[in-house]
Order: structure tokens, then sequence, then C-alpha cells
């Protein structure tokens, strides 16, 4: 059997763990017991549900989460709106004050 063979081969056998704390034990078993406890430790399950806040977190739930809504849309075409006439106002219309020309 060829090195290249018994390589993969050997890739395909897990290593038996030992207990980490036996004399002469292998350093990858050891290793490898600390990645398994580092596992055993993570919780289990889905994640729970975080809970929205703030004025944009509640929004963003609101219209973003299991029910989305046009209405974040509407929103922010009434808000281009807005600041389209504030803009107005501020740069040509304040200008015409009692329709003056």
């Amino acid at each position: 059997m060829s090195f290249v063979t018994r390589r993969a081969l050997s890739t395909l056998i897990p290593p038996k763990v030992a207990s980490p704390k036996a004399i002469g034990a292998a350093p990858d078993a050891i290793k490898m017991q600390r990645v398994v406890n580092f596992y055993e430790k993570l919780p289990r399950g889905p994640a729970p549900e975080v809970k929205a806040t703030g004025f944009f977190g509640r929004y963003q739930a609101k219209h973003f989460g299991k029910n989305p809504t046009v209405k974040p849309v509407i929103h922010a075409l009434v808000g281009l709106l807005i600041v389209g006439y504030a803009q107005q106002y501020y740069f040509h219309l304040r200008h015409h004050k009692n329709n003056a020309h």
C-alpha cells in the first residue's frame, strides 16, 4: 500500500480519544477534548427571539418582520415630499411673501 493511499485511509478512521489527563496522552487527543468541551457548553435549540428596542427597531419589526407591508415606501414618499417642499420654500417661495413678485 502506497504512502498516499495509507494517508488517505487514515483520515477516515477517527482518532482514539483518550482522557486528556492520562499520562502520556497524545497532544491531539487533548486538543480534541478541549474542542468537545467547548461545543458541549454551547446552547442548543433555536435562538430566542430578540425584542425590538428603540423607534427604528420597533418600526423595522412592525413593517419588515414576519408580515412585511408597503407602508415604508409610502412613508419614504411622504418624507421626500416634505423635504422637497421645505427646500422649495427656503430657496424660492420665501421671497414671494404677500404675493410680491
